[in-house]
């Protein structure tokens, strides 16, 4: 997925109010909105090299998206708006190797009254719900993990196609890890307990994990390769 335009290079100052971070862009200082909503656990040192794209919406009241930041020399992509995105440029056009039989793609398909899934994937013979999320964690050396905090609505994502596996329905979630450095991925249990054991629960269920890594530049972002689940 290319960026409608070139991304801006600017320094990272500081992250308030979950949305809001301070660049200095150039010789001033701006504000830009942060769109994610995770803790960004190891992302928000002060001074790492950032990139942003900027609106010309002219009803924003912030004109400029965090997009990409620097860390430890790597591009980490945190703009998870992006992240279904690139899943559904990556299943139109078959990069995900396990999925490639599926040629009709639905978004934000309902399941129950209160949830939905961020994909449904068919052909004329089967059906797979699909659900994706969004990975820039890395602690330890070359592992991605997910969550990077405490994620209710994750987890009874997991315990919903753990139910709907249970109905007789292919499900699958994608773990998309938005940089390049991470030779294989866990979940970390340290930082929710009760996402790992309905995540171990998906497993024995059947629900399919895969995870992939990302190619990331100031000018597009693309789903790479298949990554081990450790």
């Amino acid at each position: 997925m290319k960026f409608k335009d070139r991304l801006l290079q600017g320094t990272l100052i500081k992250r308030y109010k979950r949305f809001f971070v301070d660049i200095k862009l150039k010789d001033k200082i701006i504000t830009a909105h942060c769109p994610n909503t995770g803790s960004m656990l190891g992302l928000m040192s002060q001074g790492n090299k950032i990139w942003l794209s900027k609106s010309n919406n002219p009803k924003r009241k912030l004109k400029y998206t965090l997009e990409i930041i620097k860390v430890d020399d790597e591009l980490v992509g945190v703009n998870t708006l992006l992240t279904n995105r690139l899943v559904y440029e990556a299943l139109s056009l078959k990069k995900i190797k396990s999925l490639v039989k599926y040629n009709n793609i639905k978004t934000e398909v309902k399941f129950s009254s209160n949830t939905r899934f961020d994909f449904l994937i068919s052909n004329s013979n089967e059906k797979c719900l699909l659900e994706v999320k969004n990975v820039t964690l890395k602690r330890n050396n070359k592992i991605a993990e997910f969550p990077d905090a405490i994620t209710d609505h994750g987890t009874k994502h997991l315990f919903e196609l753990i139910s709907a596996k249970e109905k007789g329905v292919d499900c699958c979630i994608l773990y998309l890890i938005q940089r390049q450095d991470c030779k294989t991925f866990s979940i970390a249990e340290d930082i929710d307990a009760n996402y790992k054991m309905a995540f171990d629960k998906a497993i024995k269920t059947g629900v399919k994990i895969l995870c992939y890594d990302c190619k990331i530049n100031n000018e597009e972002v693309k789903i790479n390769n298949l990554i081990k689940l450790i």
